[in-house]
């Protein structure tokens, strides 16, 4: 879980910590300390999409010109 993720690995790291949970192999203690990892890898996630989400640019045409609007 490095912290210059990119959302995809963080998606993928996420359904892998998932699986780990669910395999029900883990122990209570550390089946907790994997649902905390994931919780705060899918937080920076979510923050990671939202800010993106906030970049989307409208493309319009003006005059037979092409301008990018940062959409708010």
């Amino acid at each position: 879980m490095a912290k210059g993720s990119s959302f995809e690995e963080n998606l993928k790291n996420i359904d892998a910590m998932i699986k780990k949970l669910e395999s029900g192999e883990l122990t209570l203690e550390d089946s907790i300390k994997e649902y905390e990892k994931t919780m705060k890898l899918i937080k920076k996630s979510s923050d990671m999409l939202n800010k993106a989400e906030g970049k989307i640019l409208k493309v319009k045409e003006v005059n037979g010109e092409v301008i990018l609007e940062e959409e708010e």
